[in-house]
């Protein structure tokens, strides 16, 4: 295949032609990515749990349930708060009843068209109402959107001398959209600039400074256009948060790969001057050990499957498929495209000097020669300094509230801050428990009695007047306001208790056997929690395990993978805890995103774990001319300026993360920016060489090194011969 691919200049061009033709083909034929992106399931539990169902019967049951409610706060200044917000909740009102009114606009639930609930829509002191508008279609569609966008203009327009905001589930969404768009082309922008100022430091030559950047965005137009095609066909699903992260994801990688790749290039070039053979010869080199990486990555996307909440389900497979494709470009594309390129690729400084820079640099002989003298106290250090950055897991905390995510200011927010400031903390996001019986519930005692045991249950400050009946009279439903924060763990941790109230009240009025549900926005997060907790744990084992299996086909050892797990495990722990202690303590956020924790894992142990592939793929090869002692040297000192540059730019391409408006997407690139720093110039430089610096001969067990006629004694020492130029 390499022959056929690589053989000459113009077989390279058929490669180079070839991509850039299916890159088109599809551009041409697939719908935009943002068009099929699906943000709502990411944020939803299971659909088969509690909440879930419960929310399927408020809309089975109560005709009119299927909006998608906006809140409209009226806050009134001054002596007469009261009078102001009275007259600007009926100019408001008025103006979403007529016919010019925004056309999502189903209905307006006020003081003036429901003076029976003036008890939940006036604040106490009567200086704060509430508008409840009802808007119909999907949140999804730009059309919902604009006219969330033209009811906050009514509403700000006949405010008047009051104070106004929009929120509620259709602001949030609206929001969310805005705050996300706003930043994915500052993203890409600051990627594509970051990436190609630390190639040109590396490379020193501008021609193959952009032969990877290249190659990625071919990579990127052919996974965005098949994942837009798969994603339309129902096949996988792609939010926003995804989309964000596939951009860095292939940026990082895919100029990994090209940076390995060409390091052997120029390597190869040292003893063979045809440059076809000599990136024959890279890339067979390099194919065992990006194939691994590529497929520990890929695997460990997939291993998501697994898990039943949606944010975690959906999130793997778009990904894969860009890893996948992003490794079919670099074993094709990238030796291609330098090829057809010829000697113009290395200018100014010209090929000679560029395979020189190959041997290594005079820094990375020293640490080789660090970890020969004192491996124990390298390994002593090094865990030590893991073990302290793990502290920071004594304050960790996750948030499950979508507002407190937003980095930047939201009309949506601050409608949530006045509700509470007003009405109470729970007033935000009430709850609804849900009674479902044998027996019609319309008379007899049991309606009665169960909400009169709401009302008296812990952290319950209100319920709603009058319990609602379902159609078929089985079913009945009461509004139930939580004195806690519907957000907080304390507000997760009462939806049980609840639940149990409710149940048992049902018993003791005569109502057996009856199904108790819980619907609303604490519900669902509590679902959302317990399913996060279960996904994690599974999806932490699965990935080890990929993890290991992939080391023990690569090394054929039984030891080593457990020792590099270990190190992927400590690196992790520390990464976590260095996260914490920044986002929480430093930068004051009031938890660590609720998917963020399980991202980390999966993509740090998945990555971090390509270093060592790199330096332990290498020490297997070294083996053959070289003791263990002398081979992890060489090892250490031939991979040390390029897997250094491959992970300065993995981390880089993550911290670009970090310039998004969204709380999740800056503790994410935080994590994997930090972490995978700890794997480039901690674990995979001192750690793991100490590690089989101290297990000698047995560092592949069982596997024995083999001795090569050869001395090794005709060879320089990596750890003493000349040292090159800066890689």
């Amino acid at each position: 295949m390499l022959r056929h691919l690589l053989g000459s200049r113009k077989r390279a061009a058929v490669v180079v032609s070839f991509w850039v033709l299916i890159a088109g083909l599809l551009a041409g034929g697939a719908p935009a990515l943002e068009s099929v992106e699906d943000n709502a399931s990411a944020n939803l539990p299971p659909a088969a749990s509690d909440s879930m169902k419960a929310r399927d019967l408020v809309r089975a049951q109560l005709p009119g349930q299927e909006a998608t409610p906006a809140i409209i706060v009226v806050r009134g200044e001054g002596a007469d708060a009261a009078a102001n917000a009275d007259e600007a909740v009926a100019r408001i009102t008025s103006a979403l009843s007529d016919a010019e009114r925004p056309r999502h606009v189903a209905s307006v639930i006020s003081t003036v068209t429901a003076p029976d609930a003036a008890a939940e829509l006036v604040s106490q002191d009567r200086g704060a109402q509430l508008v409840i508008v009802p808007m119909t279609g999907s949140p999804s569609d730009e059309s919902f959107r604009n006219a969330v966008d033209q009811v906050r203009a009514l509403a700000s327009d006949r405010a008047g001398p009051t104070d106004v905001a929009v929120t509620g589930p259709a602001g949030i969404a609206t929001d969310t959209v805005k705050v996300f768009s706003g930043g994915d082309k500052v993203m890409l922008l600051a990627t594509i600039l970051l990436v190609l100022v630390i190639l040109l430091v590396i490379y020193r030559s501008p021609l193959m400074a952009l032969a990877p950047l290249v190659a990625v965005g071919v990579a990127m137009r052919v996974s965005e256009t098949t994942g837009a095609l798969l994603a339309d066909a129902g096949i996988i699903t792609v939010s926003s948060q995804t989309a964000s992260i596939m951009t860095v994801l292939l940026f990082g990688v895919g100029t990994d790969y090209a940076l390995i790749i060409t390091a052997r290039y120029r390597e190869a070039l040292l003893d063979e001057p045809d440059r076809p053979r000599a990136m024959q010869t890279a890339v067979r080199r390099t194919a065992e050990s990006v194939l691994a990486s590529a497929s520990t990555i890929v695997l460990a996307m997939f291993a998501l499957l697994v898990a039943v909440s949606p944010a975690l389900h959906g999130f793997g497979p778009y990904l894969a498929l860009g890893v996948a494709v992003m490794a079919l470009v670099a074993f094709t594309f990238i030796p291609a495209l330098v090829l057809l390129l010829g000697g113009s690729v290395f200018w100014p400084g010209g090929v000679d000097k560029a395979a020189e820079r190959s041997r290594g640099a005079g820094v990375w002989h020293r640490i080789a020669a660090l970890v020969a003298r004192t491996p124990v106290r390298v390994v002593t250090a090094v865990v030590a300094l893991l073990v302290v950055m793990s502290a920071g897991l004594l304050g960790y905390q996750e948030s499950f509230n979508p507002l407190s995510g937003f980095r930047t200011a939201t009309e949506s927010e601050r409608g949530q801050r006045l509700i509470q400031e007003e009405f109470g903390p729970g007033e935000i996001a009430p709850s609804t428990v849900v009674v479902r019986s044998q027996d019609d519930l319309r008379s007899g005692p049991a309606p009665a009695g169960i909400a009169a045991a709401l009302a008296g249950a812990d952290d319950v400050t209100r319920i709603g007047q009058h319990p609602r009946f379902g159609e078929d009279g089985r079913t009945v439903f009461y509004d139930v306001v939580l004195g806690l924060d519907p957000y907080s763990s304390e507000a997760l941790d009462a939806i049980g208790p609840l639940k149990e109230t409710a149940r048992a009240a049902a018993e003791a009025a005569g109502a057996e056997n009856a199904t108790v549900l819980i619907a609303g926005e604490t519900a669902q997060n509590a679902d959302i929690r317990s399913a996060l907790d279960r996904d994690t744990t599974y999806i932490a084992l699965l990935v080890l395990a990929i993890v290991t299996a992939v080391l023990v086909l690569l090394l054929r050892s039984l030891l080593a993978p457990l020792y590099l797990a270990a190190t992927l495990v400590l690196s992790f722990l520390a990464t976590l805890g260095a996260t914490a202690f920044f986002t929480l303590t430093v930068l004051g956020d009031e938890g660590i995103g609720n998917r963020v924790t399980a991202y980390i894992f999966v993509f740090l142990v998945a990555l971090g774990v390509d270093y060592n592939i790199f330096i332990m793929s290498r020490f297997k090869q070294e083996l053959r001319t070289a003791p263990p002692a002398r081979a992890i040297s060489a090892a250490l000192t031939r991979t040390g300026g390029v897997v250094s540059s491959a992970g300065l730019i993995l981390a880089a391409t993550f911290a670009v993360l970090m310039t998004q408006p969204i709380r999740e997407l800056f503790q994410f690139g935080f994590a994997m920016a930090f972490g995978v720093l700890l794997d480039t110039f901690l674990i995979r430089p001192l750690l793991v060489p100490a590690i089989v610096r101290l297990l000698g001969d047995h560092a592949l067990w069982p596997a024995r090194p083999a001795r090569s006629p050869a001395s090794p004694r005709t060879r320089p020492s990596p750890v003493t011969e000349s040292s090159g130029a800066v890689q």
